[in-house]
């Protein structure tokens, strides 16, 4: 680890939050448009739901050969290719909704474009955060790596605010600007990592044991990964309903309401990824007390009886969960070789992909129920997902 750097001067993380606040931000502003946009096409509720699940369904496939890939060919190789495909796919789905909004094309066709391009975004960016939370283990000691990642964090997390607070405010001047601008952000960001990655040259050969998902090094962080991001999604996909069911609001109200908790969400996570990127808290105690934290948050969603309860609420479990991601990727990348950083990281973002595809289902069925029960679930798995962290020996 010759080339290692602390995490506040190292040039290459600037250059990687760069990339990973341009696919947020790209990402988040797409979702916030979807549903005029298929309103606007003729599409049904459920074509614009699997369009957005098609990219986490990509995502889960992509992370873990995007990962082994940064392994044999080197980070810098990985992470220049997937940029530019997301670059393009991304670029491709724009094109895509210009034509549906200018012209009435067959619904099925709409679905199937939107579908596929949606999936080739996800499938693109699976590079990014696998190849670059592994050039990040890289390049810090394990003491560091938590800090440096809860950095890499911020530039995602502030995408979350931006992307929506960006589609919200060009929307007005036409739904495909919003895209159009946001288009523009991964070729730029691609121009910084050309420019700020280091030569990683290939392996001469690659690692005798391949590292499988079921390794017993990784079966604890790839458990609450997993579990981290059904949580989320599990919340993502029933707030708009919970404050019309629970709140009794008008759905356009209802809408502004979520809006604002998610908004808070994006808050909360800059907060608390900024904090825990400054403090150099061991990445088993930074897990298992936001996993506390955001169990608290989404839990106390049960008691919320006003639109900025639940925003306090989904604040709240942000700040936790500020804390588990760049935990647990942490404690991911101190189990594994230095030969096996990539695959970890890709196995790191396979169980988060399998958790955005599993989310929404179970966070439907068991709304179906009773409209608090996801709360109650979430709850119930984060405190879980603690106790399985309790035991990690120091490392």
């Amino acid at each position: 680890m010759a080339d290692a750097a602390a995490p506040a001067r190292d040039p290459v993380l600037p250059a990687l939050m760069a990339a990973v606040f341009s696919g947020s931000v790209a990402m988040m502003a797409f979702v916030a448009l979807i549903g005029p946009v298929a309103r606007l096409a003729g599409l049904a509720p459920w074509q614009a739901g699997l369009a957005v699940t098609a990219s986490g369904i990509a995502w889960m496939l992509g992370a873990r050969p995007w990962g082994l890939a940064s392994d044999r060919l080197g980070r810098r190789a990985v992470l220049l290719w997937g940029m530019a495909g997301f670059t393009l796919a991304y670029g491709a789905l724009c094109l895509m909704v210009g034509a549906l909004l200018r012209w009435q094309l067959p619904v099925a066709l709409a679905c199937l474009g939107l579908v596929l391009g949606r999936a080739l975004v996800g499938g693109a960016y699976a590079a990014i955060p696998a190849a670059g939370m592994a050039l990040i283990a890289d390049r810090t000691p394990p003491a560091q790596r938590a800090q440096a990642l809860a950095r890499l964090g911020t530039g995602s997390a502030a995408g979350l605010v931006a992307g929506p607070a960006l589609a919200a405010l060009l929307a007005p001047h036409g739904l495909g600007l919003p895209l159009l601008v946001t288009a523009v952000l991964p070729l730029l960001a691609g121009l910084a990592l050309w420019r700020l990655l280091p030569a990683t040259p290939p392996r001469e050969s690659p690692p005798r044991r391949r590292l499988r998902l079921t390794d017993p090094r990784l079966r604890r962080p790839l458990a609450i990964g997993f579990t981290a991001m059904v949580s989320v999604s599990i919340a993502q996909v029933s707030i708009g309903f919970y404050a019309m069911d629970r709140l009794g609001l008008a759905p356009d109200a209802a809408a502004r309401a979520a809006g604002l908790a998610l908004t808070a969400v994006g808050i909360g996570l800059v907060l608390s990824q900024s904090a825990a990127a400054r403090w150099p808290i061991p990445p088993a105690r930074m897990v298992r007390f936001g996993l506390l934290v955001a169990a608290l948050g989404f839990g106390s969603v049960m008691l919320a009886g006003q639109g900025w309860m639940l925003a306090a609420s989904y604040f709240v479990a942000a700040l936790g969960m500020g804390w588990v991601f760049p935990g647990f990727s942490a404690l991911a990348a101190n189990a594994v070789e230095a030969s096996e950083q990539g695959a970890a990281a890709g196995a790191v973002g396979a169980a988060q992909g399998l958790g955005m595809v599993m989310g929404p289902v179970a966070g439907s069925l068991f709304y179906a129920l009773a409209p608090a029960l996801p709360y109650a679930l979430v709850a119930i798995l984060l405190l879980a997902a603690g106790l399985l962290a309790a035991p990690w020996p120091k490392r």
